[in-house]
């Protein structure tokens, strides 16, 4: 239900119709935020045995100080919930990539650590990822005002 304050009361209040080149984006937005992920992973996984979201975590480990971070934070930078970080953690950590420690300020929670063969395992797939976002996204843009577009995006998503 919508909240009153944004209710139109009357026909005339309507919000005008998408244009054609609105409606277009919009479609399109909405086939991307599906299809670039699958891509993506697709890529990583045939070229590089590893999936994409594991190649996240990867990432967010190596940029966050020490190379740890709190199972949440992780999950949240992920975009995942705490369960499922959890379990594509405990596959790392199988791997020798990821190591689960007791975080110090908090006896409760675990930091996921990344290891010296996960920062490694990170610079080997490197490669590949940067060729699919190329390849899948980047290479489509040409000639776009990247910045501005990037911060659209980030407007629209906060």
């Amino acid at each position: 239900m919508q909240d009153a304050a944004h209710r139109p009361e009357t026909a005339s209040e309507l919000p005008p119709p998408l244009n054609a080149d609105e409606e277009v984006l919009m479609r399109s937005l909405s086939r991307v935020i599906y299809a670039l992920p699958r891509a993506l992973d697709a890529d990583m996984a045939r070229e590089q045995r590893l999936p994409l979201i594991e190649y996240q975590a990867l990432m967010n480990l190596s940029e966050a100080p020490g190379r740890q971070s709190r199972m949440s934070d992780l999950a949240t930078a992920c975009e995942m919930s705490l369960s499922g970080m959890t379990s594509v953690v405990q596959r790392l950590e199988g791997q020798g990539f990821v190591r689960r420690v007791k975080c110090p300020r908090d006896g409760r929670a675990w930091n996921a650590v990344l290891t010296d063969a996960g920062l490694a395992r990170l610079e080997e797939a490197w490669p590949t990822h940067l060729a699919s976002i190329r390849r899948h996204f980047l290479d489509h843009l040409a000639g776009l005002d990247l910045h501005a577009l990037g911060v659209a995006l980030r407007d629209v998503a906060t």
